[in-house]
């Protein structure tokens, strides 16, 4: 099963040398080395909604509560089954 990162599922072209880091800057996942294999994902890559400072809106608890809607947290929570990490 191929595991995307956040930046590789949204298409957000914010990860190291993407198409709109010149314009958004570089996404905190996809540099965060503290959450690096979170999900079998590389940086926060597969563990981004805790991360502070992405395109989703909010902060702390409520940034974390809104991703649970997001369609990509929902596909790791699936990928991940009973290994789903949520938070640390």
């Amino acid at each position: 099963m191929k595991r995307e990162n956040c930046w590789e599922f949204m298409d957000c072209g914010r990860e190291p040398g993407g198409k709109r880091v010149a314009l958004l800057g570089v996404c905190p996942a996809a540099i965060d080395m503290e959450s690096d294999g979170m999900n079998h994902g590389r940086a926060a890559g597969r563990f981004c909604w805790p991360v502070e400072g992405t395109l989703c809106p909010g902060e702390g608890e409520e940034k974390t509560r809104r991703c649970h809607n997001c369609p990509f947290f929902q596909e790791v929570e699936r990928q991940e089954g009973g290994s789903f990490v949520r938070h640390i």
